[in-house]
């Protein structure tokens, strides 16, 4: 166990913890867009930067993804110029995404009113959310990264439909922004930012359609679950067994 100091308060944490899940542990609230416990922490969107010092010049580093190797770590969450860097940051979001309600909010606590810099009309934020979910739980690997600098964006292979995508919806559920979009009829579901239309499953017993068929494929390959789990929906296979 390791001694730090967030804010003033002295807290024990097992050697390599992070700042981020040391803070958590006393209460204390760093604000975030891309971190999730089950995904691996990235520091894309940087919010949840800190100030950190250890008998040395003090740096500004993530918290999520920054591990705590030594005693005696003295971290401020607060400063005046951490605050100055996540309303900058904050500022630049908003601008890049300006109806995202999710940003709108963390202007809104950060008393970010109007950006100073030109308005744009995009919705993601590049956070790679998305990617890291479809490749670490998922494990399609179905989306990536495409272009650099300026043109950089999230697409499938060839920005054409995918091949291995089972429309398991995961990349939208852990979207920060709500930038994937997906739209079910009745009997498809479409993911719709990455041109993939799959047929969905019609439950054995109450004849509601509700999963893709491929992505029910998928999982029985890697769930170790008898097949007539997969005929069912959760309602019935909860309800009804």
């Amino acid at each position: 166990m390791l001694k730090v100091n967030i804010d003033g308060r002295e807290v024990e944490v097992e050697k390599g913890s992070t700042i981020l899940k040391a803070a958590e542990e006393i209460g204390i609230t760093i604000p975030t867009l891309c971190h999730l416990e089950t995904i691996e922490p990235y520091g894309a969107c940087r919010l949840c930067i800190v100030e950190v010092s250890a008998g040395n010049r003090p740096k500004i580093v993530t918290s999520c993804n920054y591990p705590i190797q030594e005693d005696g770590l003295t971290v401020k969450t607060d400063s005046e110029k951490i605050i100055k860097y996540r309303k900058l940051l904050v500022e630049l979001l908003l601008s890049r995404c300006p109806e995202s309600a999710k940003i709108q909010d963390l202007a809104h606590e950060m008393g970010v009113e109007k950006p100073r810099f030109k308005l744009e009309d995009e919705k993601c934020i590049l956070c790679g959310l998305c990617v890291r979910a479809c490749h670490e739980i998922v494990g399609t690997n179905s989306i990536g990264f495409a272009n650099r600098g300026a043109n950089r964006k999230v697409t499938t292979p060839f920005n054409d439909s995918s091949s291995t995508c089972i429309g398991c919806g995961a990349c939208a559920y852990v979207c920060p922004t709500g930038a994937i979009k997906i739209e079910d009829t009745e009997e498809t579901r479409t993911m719709i930012n990455w041109k993939t239309v799959r047929k969905l499953k019609k439950c054995k017993l109450c004849g509601k359609y509700f999963a893709p068929e491929f992505q029910l494929e998928y999982m029985k390959r890697t769930a170790d679950l008898p097949n007539d789990y997969f005929e069912k929906c959760l309602e019935c296979r909860t309800l009804r067994r």
